[in-house]
């Protein structure tokens, strides 16, 4: 359970399948086997955090 408190950053694998959050509110959801990617609107690295499980 600390998987859901933690946060990730661009290039991270994906720990646990659910919808994540990035730095700027952005909600995606991903599985285990993704890699957490840059901010969707400007390419930068980001910072994701668990928001709920699918």
């Amino acid at each position: 359970m600390a998987e859901r408190e933690q946060m990730y950053r661009t290039g991270q694998g994906v720990p646990i399948n659910g919808e994540y959050v990035c730095q700027s509110g952005e909600r995606r959801k991903f599985t285990e086997k993704d890699e957490f990617p840059s901010y969707p609107v400007s390419g930068q690295e980001t910072t994701w955090h668990w928001e709920n499980q699918q």
